[in-house]
């Protein structure tokens, strides 16, 4: 069985395909967190929406990964799970701080990766990154799983876990974009 592979530039894949679909569909489901709260419909539609993370990453690393799916990916887990988390701050189930906290520093380190990379440093994910992701995705699907919404103290410690986490990996980012920097002079 062939499988079919893609180079560096290409934009038309499965995987893109997929992320795509995760992008578009974000939309709607940040629409029914905000008018539904925690119920089965948001949880599920959620829930989707985070797994096929794994899957059109899955996908890229089968058929090769590219340069827009390597833009395209982050940026839809980051408009994913902060927008669930804005999503909860507008519901009342989370407080803004440690929501602003996630905020900030994911629209630093898009900022700071992209200007590294326009001086030629790559500063990839890591596996703690990812870790952060998904606590975070955790704590808003805690927050909207009916059977676990009645006790928001679990999604807000989780929360807090992912907010030192964010702190973490975002230090951790600049120590590498900066090593990087200073072995690539």
């Amino acid at each position: 069985m062939s499988t079919t592979s893609f180079g560096p530039t290409a934009l038309a894949t499965p995987a893109n395909a997929i992320t795509f679909v995760r992008l578009a569909l974000t939309p709607v489901w940040l629409a029914v967190v905000v008018a539904q709260g925690a119920s089965w419909t948001a949880f599920i539609l959620g829930f989707v929406l985070a797994a096929t993370d794994g899957l059109d990453g899955y996908v890229a690393r089968r058929q090769g990964t590219t340069r827009s799916g390597a833009f395209l990916d982050p940026l839809a887990d980051k408009f994913l799970v902060v927008g669930g988390l804005v999503a909860l701050v507008v519901q009342g189930t989370f407080w803004w701080l440690p929501v602003a906290v996630i905020a900030v520093r994911e629209v630093t380190m898009s900022v700071y990766r992209s200007w590294v990379s326009k001086r030629g440093v790559s500063v990839p994910a890591t596996w703690w990154a990812k870790v952060k992701t998904i606590v975070q995705e955790v704590a808003i699907g805690l927050a909207l799983l009916p059977l676990t919404a009645g006790y928001p103290v679990l999604a807000r410690t989780v929360l807090w876990v992912g907010v030192v986490l964010a702190v973490a990996t975002g230090l951790q980012y600049l120590n590498q974009g900066r090593k990087a920097a200073s072995s690539a002079v």
